[in-house]
């Protein structure tokens, strides 16, 4: 998959995830990139990064939509620049069968420009939690806001 600007990489991630093809995901990143994902699991290759997609997208993700929302990008010369770009996520299974309720992440992207267009050498999933300044580790793990206190 070719992609020709890095304004255009957020939809080329979300059709990569669109056709349940965790490989297809893959393709976007080059040999040796890194991806950390919501929960911190850190796949540190093209291979690691496709497995994990791919068993995701055949399992919990299935029936999800992934939609690009804002995008903003810096480029860092002609041939590298950052993508963040915040997803809107429905359609994820739970545990128990259910639909889980949507989410929203941000997405950040590190690409550099090679003879087959944009890919990623690094990328980094993060959850928003409305209204939440950081997570705490108490009895149980959860987003809390100290501006309550």
């Amino acid at each position: 998959m070719t992609v020709a600007t890095p304004e255009d990489f957020p939809k080329a991630f979300a059709d990569a995830w669109h056709s349940r093809d965790g490989h297809r995901i893959g393709a976007l990143f080059s040999d040796d990139a890194d991806f950390v994902n919501v929960t911190g699991l850190w796949w540190r290759n093209r291979t690691a990064i496709s497995k994990a997609h791919d068993y995701a997208l055949k399992s919990f993700f299935a029936d999800s939509t992934l939609k690009p929302g804002v995008v903003t990008t810096r480029t860092l010369g002609p041939d590298h620049a950052v993508v963040h770009c915040r997803f809107h996520l429905s359609g994820q299974s739970a545990p128990d069968g259910s639909i889980a309720g949507d989410r929203s992440t941000i997405l950040i992207f590190v690409l550099q420009k090679g003879p087959g267009g944009w890919q990623a050498v690094a990328a980094q999933n993060t959850d928003v939690v409305p209204g939440k300044e950081t997570h705490l580790n108490a009895d149980t793990f959860s987003a809390v806001d100290y501006r309550d206190t």
